[in-house]
């Protein structure tokens, strides 16, 4: 799902953590090509929210919402802990 606007952020984030149907781990992707969880979206919420209203490249404008299929090496840029996966084998 494409964030291009607080409007759109705010749709993901009513959809939660985990895709319906199905319940496979979301995840956020940056501007700057980083991941955040849902976990670190919420705790820096007033700092997301400024960066998509002025299109910062700052690490917090998100601009999209994911699907963690099965890659176990995806980590939270801010909290460092990893993003839960579908289908990986958490080794």
């Amino acid at each position: 799902m494409e964030i291009k606007s607080i409007s759109d952020f705010r749709k993901a984030m009513r959809n939660g953590p985990y895709a319906w149907p199905g319940g496979y781990p979301c995840y956020f992707l940056t501007s700057d090509g980083e991941s955040l969880s849902f976990k670190a979206v919420r705790q820096e919420l007033k700092q997301v929210l400024w960066s998509i209203a002025h299109k910062q490249n700052d690490g917090w404008r998100v601009i999209a919402l994911d699907i963690n299929w099965e890659d176990d090496n995806i980590f939270c840029a801010h909290t460092g802990e990893r993003i839960e996966s579908a289908y990986g084998t958490e080794a």
